[in-house]
């Protein structure tokens, strides 16, 4: 067996981590949130030469997609988002009621393989306590380790910039949030602010999250389940084909965009 040195280990981590890190200090799109919305845009742009960062401030990426509906693994998508898991690579099986099943361990897997295949830098643990705003634009954003910021310590946090932010942070929106805290309400809402998230309908919800999906203040963007609560869509349960689709459709909005 060869010979292992503990200390040589433990500096190829620091390395090898610290210059792809320091390196993504500066992308063409920051995303914050790495579930299946936040996964799909970072394929879509990594893979169309786009520098992509996404930031998630859990250990694990995927979101609510491992659990399935109430921790049964199993994730249902329809028709209209298999183009996107047949691209990507994901097994399905299709049921007679029309409905597709895939394996929720190996739909998280894949997107997240897929992603970082692309071209996407992923860094987990990782929090987005606030934005940088230069002029009337998002231009960044600042960054915590998820340790410091659950404990409360009082550590500074280090500043990312970005072409443009993507908000993918699922039911909370916490970049808009943050926005409309710092600034006052001036999102593209009826009324400037967050309109909320609006009882479970799965239907409406799937069809509203791709239609809410864009851009709600200068450089920052909307995708996933964030879009809904952002624009006052229903909330949509276990089902996850809109996600993928808003992803998708975040990634060609921002490609199609001014740089």
């Amino acid at each position: 067996m060869d010979r292992l040195d503990d200390v040589a280990i433990s500096r190829a981590i620091i390395e090898e981590y610290t210059r792809d890190f320091s390196d993504s200090l500066e992308s063409d799109v920051a995303i914050v949130g790495a579930g299946p919305a936040g996964m799909v845009a970072g394929y879509y742009l990594a893979r169309a030469g786009r520098r992509v960062a996404i930031f998630e401030r859990r250990l694990s990426v995927g979101g609510g997609m491992w659990g399935g509906g109430i921790m049964f693994g199993r994730c249902i998508f329809q028709e209209a988002s298999r183009p996107v898991l047949d691209e990507i690579g994901v097994r399905v099986t299709r049921r007679e009621d029309g409905y597709y099943v895939t394996d929720s361990v190996e739909t998280v897997a894949v997107l997240c393989a897929a992603a970082v295949k692309a071209g996407a830098r992923v860094f987990n643990s990782i929090s987005t306590e606030d934005v940088l705003i230069r002029g009337e634009r998002v231009a960044g954003i600042v960054l915590n380790w998820s340790a410091v910021s659950s404990a409360r310590l009082h550590v500074d946090p280090i500043s990312a910039r970005a072409g443009c932010v993507v908000d993918a942070t699922g039911h909370d929106a916490e970049i808009a949030r943050i926005v409309v805290r710092k600034i006052g309400k001036r999102l593209r809402t009826e009324t400037g602010d967050l309109l909320g998230e609006r009882p479970m309908w799965a239907e409406v919800g799937e069809r509203t999250i791709v239609e809410h999906t864009g851009e709600i203040y200068p450089g920052l963007w909307v995708a996933g389940m964030a879009a809904n609560a952002v624009f006052g869509g229903p909330r949509m349960g276990p089902i996850f084909g809109g996600m993928l689709l808003s992803g998708r459709r975040a990634a060609e909005m921002i490609l199609a965009a001014p740089r």
